[in-house]
């Protein structure tokens, strides 16, 4: 996965996570994959915010990076 394109992580997150919570893959690849995707992405906002969706999924221990993923993709579509 490090050294994959971000169509090809995004198929891989979306073929065995469906349903971000109960997915095949545990919740550390899940964050490591959406900040690889974000790296090669990043003005993408409806990205931010599918990232930032998994990480609310996972607990408040994540609450303030996701805060910060949807107030950049709101500042990225209001420019």
């Amino acid at each position: 996965m490090t050294f994959a394109g971000a169509d090809t992580v995004l198929a891989v997150l979306r073929e065995l996570c469906p349903q971000y919570v109960d997915g095949r893959l545990p919740v550390w690849v899940r964050n490591l994959s959406y900040r690889l995707l974000l790296l090669q992405r990043p003005d993408e906002p409806e990205l931010m915010r599918e990232a930032a969706f998994d990480l609310r999924c996972n607990g408040p221990d994540w609450d303030d990076v996701a805060a910060g993923l949807l107030a950049r993709a709101e500042e990225l579509e209001s420019s």
